[in-house]
């Protein structure tokens, strides 16, 4: 089984899986995975925190099917390869759920081990819409799809910056890439024109070469596909050099790392999210939980915490922790009541509804448009 073949590698790598503090009466093995290292663990500790408060809540209610959970948590640094290797880890350790992962990247191959093993995966924030179109059992996801988002941020541009020059970059990774792909497409498909489309190095430091071929071009409007580190990046350094670009991207520049990174550059970046969660009245108690900890549940910790969530009510009703029922059950039923209002799933494990909007990032902070 792929598991067993790939459990040397896991080995080698030496990745981390901690244990949530949970009560000696524990019997049911549950776990998130993100990157909680590398550029983008910002997003990864947003995970871990909204699992961790699921996890707390739920068996101080008594748990689910009268049992209590155990959090495992999982780092796969938005890489593939570390990701499956996690993925085996937590098959040998017979968890029922994975919350995760983050990167589309990640969840992708790391589906396939839980498919084989028999876990149940719901990811909070994996966009791209191959993790499900191309997925089996037991993908799901509580977040919106690539060309949902796209066709919005599409729509925009197209609706505001049709007489712009707009440059279109992406990081080449799976929801880079993809989220790129499916703004062009809605965007041309409403009569943009793409002045410029290009692919950037992520990690890197200096993208200086690509900012002046940017401005040699004359872009006034840079829609990015990829994460937070690096749109920072080339905003900051394309206002040094006197560009006066717009920047437009995608759901992973929801955390305030962008702004530590962009500085006052930030300043009028848009980005497509779905409605701020923490404004809903369904989670005004979960969010004053957390608040009350100084935590700001911020960008995909209450994704996560739905994602735990909607597991446990369905193991409840469903009365098993059987992880195939449970895929079954939760297309089947529903909708599930959690943290996010209430959802419902088809036959390929996608939220049967998405709400994105436009975010502007203003004096350090994010507001919806």
């Amino acid at each position: 089984m792929l598991r067993r073949s790939l459990l040397a590698a896991a080995g080698t790598l030496g990745i981390a899986l901690t244990l949530a503090a949970a009560p000696a009466s524990a019997q049911i093995h549950i776990a998130t995975v993100g990157p909680l290292t590398g550029e983008y663990a910002a997003f990864g500790q947003q995970m871990k925190a909204g699992a961790e408060q699921a996890v707390a809540d739920i068996n101080k209610a008594g748990g689910v099917l009268g049992q209590q959970l155990v959090l495992e948590v999982g780092d796969d640094a938005c890489d593939p390869k570390q990701a499956v290797s996690v993925a085996n880890q937590l098959a040998a350790k017979g968890v029922k759920l994975v919350a995760g992962h983050f990167c589309s990247g990640s969840s992708i191959p790391a589906s396939k081990v839980y498919g084989e093993e028999g876990i149940l995966q719901i990811s909070p924030a994996s966009t791209n819409p191959d993790y499900t179109d191309k997925g089996g059992w037991n993908t799901f996801r509580v977040c919106g799809r690539d060309d949902e988002q796209g066709k919005v941020a599409g729509d925009y541009l197209a609706k505001h910056f049709k007489a712009e020059k707009v440059a279109i970059l992406n990081d080449n990774s799976a929801y880079g890439k993809g989220l790129a792909d499916q703004t062009k497409k809605a965007f041309t498909a409403a009569g943009g024109k793409v002045t410029l489309e290009t692919a950037y190095t992520p990690g890197e430091k200096d993208y200086s070469s690509l900012v002046s071929r940017m401005k040699q071009a004359g872009i006034s409007v840079i829609y990015i596909g990829g994460y937070h580190t690096e749109a920072g990046l080339i905003i900051r350094q394309a206002k040094e050099q006197g560009m006066k670009a717009t920047l437009v991207g995608g759901d992973a520049l929801v955390t305030n790392e962008f702004w530590q990174i962009s500085g006052d550059a930030g300043a009028g970046t848009m980005m497509t999210f779905p409605a701020d969660p923490r404004k809903l009245k369904t989670a005004a108690a979960v969010v004053a939980e957390f608040k009350a900890n100084n935590i700001d549940p911020e960008g995909y910790v209450l994704y996560t915490y739905a994602a735990v969530q909607i597991w446990a009510e369905a193991a409840n009703k469903a009365k098993t922790t059987d992880p195939k029922k449970l895929a079954a059950a939760l297309k089947s039923s529903g909708p599930w009541a959690n943290v996010l209002g209430t959802m419902s799933f088809d036959k390929k494990g996608d939220v049967t509804t998405s709400d994105y909007v436009l975010y502007v990032w203003k004096n350090g902070a994010y507001e919806q448009m």
